[in-house]
């Protein structure tokens, strides 16, 4: 018998990205765990990546082509080999480019965060074919583009200093759940006396462990923000120094805030005026003791209409008090901007030969039910799926389900299962997991540059991406050299070597240790250097009022709310958040039993009081509706859920419920104040007893 460990990367949409070790005996992966060494790994991973020869082995694993004999939807099909399920491929695509390319569109995020499997060989395929763009906005973007308003890039706090904070805020996330290496540092700074405050309106497993809970109504993270900026400012708990020479427009902030009473801001977030006044006080006092105080803001705040400003506000906190002084003081978003990678040879855009159209993914629902005409350009004929599972994901799932139940749509998706989306393809493809295939990451939660190497050889007949979209782009006549590079060619480009924090990068060294970190600062921000235009925090934002918005912190209300839209709160008065459950990740690992087991079966969490007045006990089956959809879960009566909000863990594949119907039922293709980003958590419901 032969045994060896080989280095990997977990390639899950999570700040984590762990460095894994991957025992393989006689070619059969036998165990995945933490790499001890990776200081932010630190040998632990969560519960479902543990359990990732389980995935990976599993008994449904899709590992031959296959093509529909039922009707969309059915989820029937029969083998077919690889060579005509390219030829059919490359055969209806030809077709439908000869019309019009842009009636080809791409549909993917991160099911894998690699660089490589990702958006590499798919993305040159695209560009070069002309199809329709996609603009990913689904997660992140409202609040990477606040942050970046006030900051100027993802650059924050380092995860690796958490643990020397005094007082940690930690906003809009349960990193229990959804950053467990964070919570790890933040409760070794609890051990040294550190004080931790949750903002959350739910009570998640995360806020229960912190010393403090505040609940906002959803979408008001903006409004508290501003609420503390006006009582740090009225009772002089700044750091004058660092703001007169490191920001700019404190004067036209102060006068800003000066109406965001914490009497106004307490009523606009359904909290208390203590609350209010009280954690800005901490904060403020903490940062005049010089000691670290530290945002951990996750994207639970940037998931309502004014979830980019938000994020915004939150951002200008720690230049107020001087936070950034400390290598474990300021926030931390995202670490993505500490990465110089270089799309440009990644993707190659320049194989675009004119201009296309962008379709926001969020809107894949109407935009599948869209006919050709002048404004939205040609019908979409064809969807090529990857890394995503959208009739799952996305929001107002009736008509992205309507759109892909097209029989006129030619569908292809690339999956490792037949999820609810590979339900409705015309050409299923089996696609390689992490253990199976070469790989490159950057983080979006630490500052180290990550390889994978492929564990075992692929099952069955599964390929990795890079190699479909190859085979497909030799189909197509595409004889660019870029299409013959091999995953190891692409990994050697990915990060831009003349750039001081990749100057010592290589793709071999980094494949042999498994991680490298990027040269960064402790402290970014210490001594100002912002990456903004003016060199410095910008409270007032000149690219703001050029974008049309209001370039000081400012609050705008959610779409749905009791307070901005009374009329639909009559219909529908209870607020309601999906937040992550804790042994899925987005739609991955639902399909595993020993963890979809453990989350047990849709539930959502009501308040006592909103049950009692619907006649709901703790148990009862109910119905969440509003006039986009319905579906069925399971009561719990809990005080975890504030009064007037309700709470569905998602995001559960359809098909495996029992009415087949998940959260996104009744959320909204409306979009974020900025960066065109999803609204998931600002939607308003009723609930009745079944």
């Amino acid at each position: 018998m032969t045994t060896s460990i080989v280095r990997a990367t977990c390639p899950h949409d999570c700040p984590d990205t762990c460095a894994l070790l991957v025992t393989v005996k006689d070619g059969v992966a036998t165990e995945v765990r933490g790499d001890p060494d990776h200081p932010t790994t630190a040998g632990v991973l969560c519960t479902k990546v543990s359990r990732y020869t389980e995935r990976t082995y599993h008994k449904d694993r899709l590992l031959y082509p296959m093509k529909r004999i039922g009707r969309k939807g059915e989820g029937k099909f029969e083998r077919i080999s690889w060579d005509e399920a390219l030829d059919t491929i490359a055969a209806r695509l030809k077709e439908i480019a000869a019309r019009n390319p842009q009636a080809i569109l791409p549909y993917s995020y991160c099911g894998t965060m690699g660089l490589v499997q990702g958006e590499s060989m798919a993305a040159r395929f695209f560009h070069k074919l002309g199809a329709s763009l996609l603009d990913r906005t689904i997660c992140s973007a409202a609040g990477g583009v606040g942050y970046k308003y006030s900051i100027g890039a993802r650059i924050g706090t380092d995860v690796e200093q958490f643990q020397n904070a005094k007082l940690i805020l930690i906003w809009g996330g349960n990193p229990i759940a959804s950053n467990l290496h964070f919570w790890m540092r933040a409760q070794e700074a609890k051990r040294r006396g550190a004080k931790l405050i949750a903002i959350d309106p739910y009570r998640s497993l995360t806020a229960e462990k912190c010393h403090q809970h505040i609940a906002p109504l959803p979408g008001t993270d903006a409004a508290l923000a501003l609420g503390m900026m006006h009582v740090l400012i009225a009772e002089n708990l700044l750091d004058e120094d660092y703001i007169a020479r490191h920001t700019l427009g404190f004067d036209q902030l102060r006068e800003r805030v000066r109406e965001w009473t914490p009497q106004r801001t307490a009523q606009t977030c359904g909290i208390t005026v203590e609350e209010v006044e009280q954690l800005a006080r901490e904060y403020g006092a903490s940062a005049r003791r010089g000691e670290p105080v530290a945002i951990r803001v996750n994207y639970g705040v940037q998931r309502t209409h004014g979830g980019g400003m938000a994020v915004r506000n939150i951002a200008c906190l720690p230049a107020l008090v001087g936070a950034w002084r400390h290598a474990a003081g300021g926030v931390q978003l995202s670490t993505s901007d500490a990465f110089p990678k270089n799309n440009q040879a990644l993707q190659r855009p320049d194989l675009l030969q004119g201009p296309s159209r962008t379709i926001n993914m969020i809107e894949i629902g109407n935009a599948l039910l869209h006919e050709a005409s002048p404004e939205f350009g040609p019908k979409i004929e064809a969807l090529v799926v990857y890394n995503s599972n959208p009739v799952a994901v996305a929001p107002e799932s009736p008509k992205v389900a309507q759109g892909f139940a097209r029989e006129d749509l030619f569908t292809v998706v690339l999956e490792h299962f037949q999820t609810d989306t590979a339900d409705h393809a015309d050409i299923l493809l089996p696609a390689t997991t992490q253990l199976e295939h070469v790989d490159i990451h950057t983080t979006y939660g630490h500052m180290y540059m990550m390889a994978n190497n492929a564990a075992i050889a692929p099952l069955g007949e599964a390929k990795p991406n890079t190699e479909v979209f190859r085979l497909l782009a030799a189909r197509m006549g595409f004889d660019d050299p870029c299409f013959k590079e091999s995953d190891d060619d692409i990994a050697a480009q990915a990060f831009n070597k003349d750039d001081v924090r990749a100057i010592h990068f290589d793709w071999d060294s980094l494949k042999q240790k498994g991680w490298q970190k990027v040269n960064m600062p402790e402290a970014p921000f210490a001594d100002g250097g912002f990456p903004t235009p003016s060199g410095k925090c910008e409270f007032y934002c000149e690219r703001m009022k050029a974008a049309g918005l209001d370039p000081l912190p400012a609050y705008v209300p959610p779409h749905e709310s009791l307070a901005s839209s009374p009329e639909l709160g009559k219909d529908y008065p209870l607020a309601m958040i999906s937040p992550p459950a804790r042994n899925f990740l987005n739609s991955t690992f639902v399909n595993v039993e020993s963890l979809r087991n453990t989350e047990g079966e849709p539930h959502l969490d009501i308040h006592p009081l909103d049950a009692a007045h619907r006649g709901i006990e703790d148990g009862n089956p109910v119905r969440i509706f509003n006039a986009r959809g319905s579906f069925v879960a399971k009561a719990r009566v809990t005080e975890k859920a504030r009064q007037g909000l309700v709470v569905g863990l998602s995001i559960w594949w359809k098909k495996l419920t029992a009415d087949g119907k998940n959260a996104n039922e009744v959320t909204s293709q409306r979009t974020t104040d900025m960066g065109n980003g999803p609204t998931f958590y600002d939607v308003l419901v009723q609930v009745e007893k079944v």
